[in-house]
């Protein structure tokens, strides 16, 4: 009977002994995870995270566009994982330079002031093309990208840290696309894919995607395909 109670005994401690140690592993594994997604999205524990959303060009009062509601409601659950807290601030009003604090800019420029500036310092390569009510054509590189509303639509997706020295400084990414859903389509895409980006373009890479948005009239902002890599493009000024 003493002995049959030893083996139970050791058999308990041996399982607790493993369940801590799996529970300690886990827990190491998730934490290197967040890590290495805090310090890619440059949002530590307890900072902020300033997001600046467009005007929806449909409306003359100042309304986000409701696509563009469903990108920052996705980007902002990714700030959350973080730990870090979002401030939600409209294109005209967010006076202030960057790398003070992480920046995700989202909106094309002809509704976003904000995004006009940045792409006019820090993606001087990429011009915007406006036919009419036409939706917006992207020209880089001397290639044209059209949008065909609904069918095939195209989306700038970047991390930028140019311009910036000190180590410390966080990045800003920008979402323009040639409509809402493109914008909805490329912050799932940045929240799904950001394990892959940053191990192409390093933790603290500054990179600039292409991405192509196919049928959102069927498929919304789910099927996304990479077009190309323009950072050097769009990144370098026109000679």
């Amino acid at each position: 009977m003493d002995e049959n109670l030893r083996e139970i005994v050791l058999g308990l401690v041996a399982a607790a002994i493993t369940a801590t140690a799996g529970w300690l592993a886990r827990s190491s594994l998730w934490r290197r995870k967040l890590r290495r997604k805090q310090r890619f999205f440059g949002l530590p524990e307890n900072s902020s995270c300033l997001l600046v959303v467009n005007k929806d060009p449909a409306v003359d009062e100042w309304t986000v566009a409701p696509n563009d509601v469903f990108a920052l409601l996705e980007l902002s659950a990714l700030i959350k994982e973080c730990g870090a807290r979002a401030d939600v601030v409209a294109h005209d009003a967010a006076r202030q330079g960057f790398g003070e604090r992480t920046e995700i800019c989202v909106g094309g420029p002809v509704s976003n002031e904000r995004m006009a500036a940045h792409l006019r310092s820090l993606l001087p390569g990429v011009s915007m093309l406006r036919d009419g009510e036409k939706p917006t054509t992207f020209l880089i590189d001397g290639e044209r990208y059209p949008a065909e509303k609904g069918l095939v639509e195209y989306v700038l997706l970047a991390r930028l840290t140019a311009g910036q020295d000190r180590e410390d400084a966080r990045p800003v990414f920008l979402i323009c696309g040639q409509r809402g859903i493109t914008n909805q389509a490329a912050a799932r895409y940045l929240v799904r894919h950001h394990v892959r980006l940053a191990r192409r373009h390093g933790p603290n890479g500054n990179f600039c995607l292409l991405l192509k948005v196919v049928n959102s009239q069927a498929y919304g902002p789910d099927v996304v395909e990479l077009v190309a890599d323009v950072t050097r493009a769009a990144t370098t000024a026109p000679g």
